[in-house]
């Protein structure tokens, strides 16, 4: 797995030109380690949704530097040709609802990326019993998603955001829907798999009840980013 984590230095994005312009990101720093989760906070408008858009190559930024694994994403433009590629390849989303496919079972959910990145169908099964089995949902495995309780959906969501082997994943409010023991069985399997498996993940949140567990949190305000170190409070 590439060292580098996730890098972004200077990041802007403007909406718009002359005087109707809007800066909805105007300088963004921030750096995720391998195996760290960090939170990202703030109000609304504050331009979550613009910098979570634009790190996973949804739309394009104005200016500034990101960088995923060891390669250098975007500086200035676009250093990659595919972004829909780099989309499947080198970032994970994890999102609110689990969107998972409903006529295909559990395995095939997960086992879908990598099969579209032109893994063998054996190969790409094996990875995603492998995810399910390290997920504890793996004898749900042959499963239908309307048979599976949400917990065990999000769990599914989350081995398919892994199944690429991504450098990072983005994990937007995943915890939102749901109560406090269910969201603190998603946050802590989310910093299991990020140490097993050396992935960046950075969480989009407003739920007060996993805020705590950060070790460091990026508060975003009029479209800029300020570190502050978190509780890291240990997980009971």
């Amino acid at each position: 797995m590439a060292s580098s984590g996730v890098l972004i230095e200077g990041l802007s994005k403007r909406y718009g030109d002359g005087e109707t312009a809007v800066l909805a990101l105007r300088e963004v720093n921030m750096h995720v380690a391998p195996g760290e989760v960090v939170g990202l906070v703030g109000p609304s408008g504050s331009g979550k949704s613009t910098l979570l858009k634009c790190l996973g190559a949804v739309i394009d930024p104005s200016g500034g530097r990101m960088v995923l694994g060891e390669d250098v994403i975007f500086d200035k433009r676009w250093r990659v040709r595919d972004l829909r590629a780099l989309r499947r390849d080198k970032i994970g989303f994890v999102f609110q609802a689990p969107y998972l496919i409903p006529f295909l079972d559990v395995t095939d959910n997960v086992a879908l990326l990598p099969m579209l990145a032109g893994i063998a169908d054996r190969e790409a099964r094996h990875r995603a019993l492998e995810l399910l089995t390290a997920l504890d949902v793996q004898h749900r495995a042959k499963a239908m998603p309307s048979q599976l309780s949400g917990g065990e959906q999000q769990r599914v969501a989350i081995a398919r955001g892994l199944v690429n082997r991504p450098p990072v994943i983005l994990a937007d409010e995943p915890t939102a829907p749901l109560d406090s023991v269910r969201a603190m069985s998603v946050i802590r399997i989310l910093n299991d798999m990020a140490k097993r498996f050396e992935t960046a993940v950075i969480v989009v949140t407003h739920d007060e009840k996993i805020i705590p567990t950060f070790k460091r949190i990026y508060h975003i305000r009029d479209g800029v980013t300020q570190e502050e170190p978190g509780e890291g409070r240990v997980f009971t």
